[in-house]
């Protein structure tokens, strides 16, 4: 079953940040599937076209502990050794839910297919399965090249998390954090000369 988020949310969980009317606010449009995968398990799909070549969005992605500079709700992102001399990465992120501080951590191993995703999974964390991926694909209209934006994530919260509170939370965040990394790029592409 696969259902669009409705925006029209409920009062009461709503913080400062849930005030912005998500499709009319943001200076971009950001598409967002819920689909149920179990009873408590998700997958969240959000999805946006960058007019930007796919290697100014990877630069973006990629610069793991610069992450938490501009997208909203990630307190922390340090690269952190891995056993295998892979890719770990510690996140963690915070907001206010009904009134509380909520936070929430994960340590994630991730691989690069450069140019093509970005694939993680969860090693450690406070959820009892967080995976996911990027994937970026290139699109050209003439000599205009850009790049469609997916994030896909697949969550298991625990029992103590309420997963309906979770499902709305994280559609709503996607929407905000891929905001957030069409303007990183948009801004980082300004500054860089012209050849």
């Amino acid at each position: 079953m696969t259902k669009k988020q409705n925006t029209t949310e409920n009062p009461d969980l709503q913080s400062p940040i849930d005030n912005i009317n998500l499709e009319g606010d943001l200076p971009v449009k950001v598409e967002v599937q819920i689909e149920k995968i179990a009873e408590r398990q998700r997958q969240i799909s959000a999805k946006v076209q960058i007019p930007q070549p796919v290697e100014q969005i990877w630069k973006v992605l990629t610069d793991y502990e610069a992450l938490p500079d501009f997208l909203p709700n990630l307190a922390k992102s340090r690269l952190i050794k891995h056993p295998n001399g892979g890719i770990r990465l510690e996140q963690v992120g915070s907001q206010r839910l009904l009134n509380f501080n909520f936070s929430a951590r994960v340590v994630l191993d991730l691989e690069e297919c450069f140019p093509k995703e970005i694939n993680f999974c969860m090693v450690e964390g406070d959820f009892k399965g967080f995976s996911g991926s990027w994937c970026l694909e290139p699109y050209s209209l003439g000599e205009f090249v850009g790049t469609n934006l997916c994030y896909t994530i697949q969550i298991w919260p625990k029992l103590t998390m309420p997963v309906g509170i979770i499902e709305n939370r994280l559609s709503k965040d996607l929407r905000l954090n891929l905001a957030a990394i069409h303007q990183r790029v948009e801004e980082l592409a300004s500054k860089e000369p012209s050849v």
